[in-house]
């Protein structure tokens, strides 16, 4: 899939609370990383894995699904099988009236539940990682590609 980068950047640019479906306790998993760098870039995450209920991760408590949610999220980040897509989508739909965003993650792609979904009027991101797209976007990527968190003072 294409995206612009103008419509990647606006969506992450309006985007302040994202639910992480199928986020990890574990810090290897590019699930927990991944939430960790959002919520270090000022996004309130929320977790959504119904094996830690009730844990917290990031300062947040682990819900074990959208509907447990309180308030409103502005995207659902996904990294689920794409075969788990449909369920999360119908159930963000109805837990959501404002839901602005679905983000499927690297590898993660279903295009009846993107449709379904944009046909509600919600974006629909596929095949891709929103801190990937952050870094690119917002000049957070080094030289090889590498978000190394130095800055050079000698250009």
């Amino acid at each position: 899939m294409t995206y612009s980068d103008a419509w990647l950047k606006t969506i992450l640019t309006r985007t302040k609370r994202i639910a992480v479906v199928g986020v990890s306790m574990n810090p290897v998993r590019p699930s927990y990383y991944v939430a960790r760098y959002l919520g270090l870039r000022g996004y309130q995450v929320i977790p959504v894995n119904p094996r830690h209920t009730g844990e917290v991760l990031f300062g947040q408590t682990v819900v074990g699904s959208l509907g447990e949610i309180e308030g409103g999220v502005d995207m659902v980040d996904i990294f689920r099988r794409s075969e788990a897509v449909p369920e999360i989508v119908d159930e963000a739909l109805e837990a959501f009236p404002n839901l602005q965003t679905i983000w499927m993650q690297i590898g993660v792609e279903h295009a009846e539940a993107a449709a379904k979904a944009g046909a509600r009027g919600i974006d629909v991101v596929q095949n891709r990682c929103p801190k990937i797209e952050y870094q690119r976007l917002f000049g957070e990527l080094r030289q090889g590609g590498f978000a190394t968190g130095v800055i050079s003072s000698k250009l």
